[in-house]
This record gives C-alpha cells, structure tokens and sequence, in this order.
C-alpha cells in the first residue's frame, strides 16, 4: 500500500482485478464442466438423441455401483496401474541417472543444451504421431522390427507382436516412457540447479565422491521436486488416453484398456452412456485425490518428523 494526502491507497484490489479473466475462463471450462459431469452420474443421461426427459435416479448411486462392479472398469484400472508403474520406474530411474550426469562438475560435459534438446525432444512429437509410427514399427507380417527378425533368421515368417497382451502392454509402457523421460529429467535438473553450490562445494572438500554427493546431498535436497514429479506423472499416468487409444483402440482383449479409454467407450460407442462415463470419471476423481492427498500427507509427516 502507499500512503497519500486524503489516506491510504490498497492496490491489492488491481491484483484481484487481473485475475478475474483466470476465474471467469476456471468457471466456464473446469469448474462447471467438473460439476455437471458429476451431476450426470447421477441421472439416467443416455443416447445421442434422449429418448425420455433427464432426471435423478430414484436410486442416485446406481451408475457408479455398475462401475465398480464392471469387469470391464476394474481391467482397465489394473492396466493403467499396471502400465503406469511399467513407465515411470525407468523413467525416474534414467532421469536421475540424466540428472547426476548433467549436474556433477566434475564432468563438465560440453554441449549439455543440444543433449538436452535431444532428449525432450519426443516429449514435443504428437501422441498421435508416436502411436502410428510404433504400430507401423510393430506390425505384421511387414515392418521395421519384423524385417529385422526375418533378416536375423530369428524366425523366418516374423513375429506378431500385437497379439500378445504383454508385448502390447510393455510398448505402451516403453512409449510413455520414451516420451516423457526428457521433460522429468529437465524438472530434475532445475530442483538440482536450486541448491546452494557451496554445499557441494563443502562435500567435495570433505572428500566425498559423486556417488555419496548424489545420494545424500542432491536427492535429500529435491525431494520435494520428486514428490511433484511423482504426483503429476501418477495423474498423468491415470489420465493416459492418447497412445492406448491410437495404438491398439484398447486390445488385444482389452490388455491396453485404460481408464479413460473405458470412459470414451462409455460414452462415445455403443449405447453413449453418458451417465456411467461420467460417473466413472469421478470415480477417477475421487481415486487420484486420495491418492495425491496420501502423497502429500505423507511429506508433510515426515518434514514435522525430522523438526
């Protein structure tokens, strides 16, 4: 505030003035969307066309107990899990290992922006263009790897890889991983360049050696930058809707079958079940909240147990 003649001026007001363009866009396209979709499941909302007028179901929780219930909703909940985790191991994993090989300056590697460049750069490519290409790479009976195999003499005929369930659910897996290893890496290295130096400068002096330096001065001191990239990978990871759609449309015998394509193929084939794709979206919801609740809960726990 700045003191004048006839009082005192609060131009924290033209802060809440800037922001009303933010609240009016928040309401519009993420509140109310959120809100009418959990208004939906709980109504008989159903068809393209609504055969009888949209009204609360004499028994409200009924769509979500058809989900629950489904076996089709708890395979693609296993699936997502399942390929989630696939992902993001390795790629937190390679994305340290990036991290302390760009940050060490012992190293003094050259050319550190072009590596980085390099290794982002599939984040940057469209979902939709990374699923063709690996369904081309994959294929059967002519491909890439295929022409390898035969090339090989591994098999002569070539392998079909897009029948079996594991191999589909590891490319997927091997695909997400692929993509987003460079953008968790860069996250990475910014919590790293946060650090005070001297500290590494202090532990250098004390003769510790990278490995030591590593794993008991920069992973303690990122830590939270760890628990944001796991939080936002984990609803990304239960988000993941564009390559198990693009690749495999959700087979073979729904083994890439995710939650979000479930819920596209709720609402947007067969019946269009409105309803019961939105009433599984906020059972999503619900689970991505308690689980980035517990994470949370979790840190906080453990700083006030170290004070």
């Amino acid at each position: 505030m700045f003191k004048k003649k006839h009082g005192v001026v609060r131009y924290a007001k033209y802060g809440y003035i800037f922001s009303i363009p933010f609240v009016i866009a928040f309401i519009i396209f993420q509140l109310y969307p959120v809100l009418y979709t959990a208004f939906i499941g709980f109504t008989n909302m159903k068809g393209v066309i609504q055969v009888e007028p949209v009204h609360i179901l004499e028994h409200p929780f009924d769509n979500f107990k058809d989900v629950l219930t489904s076996d089709s909703f708890r395979t693609a909940l296993g699936n997502t899990f399942l390929i989630w985790t696939c992902n993001f191991i390795p790629q937190i994993s390679l994305a340290l290992l990036l991290t302390a090989w760009f940050t060490d300056r012992r190293w003094k590697i050259k050319g550190q922006g072009l590596y980085k460049v390099l290794l982002y750069m599939p984040n940057i490519i469209t979902a939709a263009t990374i699923a063709i290409l690996f369904k081309a790479f994959f294929d059967f009976p002519t491909s890439p790897m295929n022409d390898i195999i035969v090339r090989l003499g591994i098999n002569p005929d070539g392998i079909n890889f897009l029948v079996s369930k594991n191999t589909c659910r590891a490319i997927v897996a091997f695909i997400q991983f692929w993509m987003w290893y460079g953008y968790t890496m860069l996250i990475l290295i910014s919590g790293v360049l946060g650090i005070n130096p001297e500290i590494f400068e202090a532990a250098e002096v004390d003769g510790a050696n990278a490995v030591q330096v590593f794993f008991q001065i920069t992973i303690p001191n990122i830590k939270t930058i760890l628990l944001f990239t796991l939080v936002t990978s984990l609803i990304g990871g239960l988000n993941m809707f564009d390559i198990p759609r693009l690749f495999m449309m959700g087979g073979p015998d729904s083994a890439t079958l995710t939650t979000s394509v479930y819920i596209y193929n709720q609402a947007f084939s067969g019946s269009y079940m409105y309803n019961r794709a939105a009433a599984a979206s906020m059972i999503m919801f619900v689970i991505i909240m308690i689980l980035t609740s517990f994470l949370f809960v979790l840190l906080r726990e453990e700083k006030e147990g170290k004070k």
